[in-house]
């Protein structure tokens, strides 16, 4: 399976674990934007380069990552001011979000 498939499989998982928490923000792997579809694919090969990260591991790789890009913290995940909810050490999000970084990391295991 390719790093691509992967990054979309923990993405489409993600998607649907939002969607039963109410958020419907996240699109679908086919409509989502490149650099959401980009940051899944590093969250793969970040699992890959390091396999015995942990769920806080991979959010302080996201955390790093949004930072590069300028993100910072916002009370609503807003793409165009690059603000998030989530941008915030591992122990500060609730456990619903901390439940993403589990999931996500069980598909790149279960994957590869």
């Amino acid at each position: 399976m390719s790093i691509e498939q992967i990054a979309k499989i923990a993405h489409e998982v993600n998607r649907i674990y939002c969607e039963t928490l109410g958020d419907t923000s996240q699109p679908k792997w086919e409509d989502a934007p490149e650099w959401q579809k980009e940051s899944a694919v590093k969250g793969v090969k970040f699992h890959i380069e390091n396999p015995n990260s942990t769920p806080e591991d991979s959010h302080n790789s996201w955390l790093e990552e949004k930072k590069k890009d300028g993100w910072k913290y916002g009370k609503v995940k807003n793409a165009e001011k690059k603000t998030h909810p989530c941008f915030v050490s591992y122990e500060k999000l609730p456990k619903a979000q901390q439940a993403k970084d589990k999931f996500f990391l069980s598909v790149v295991r279960a994957a590869i």
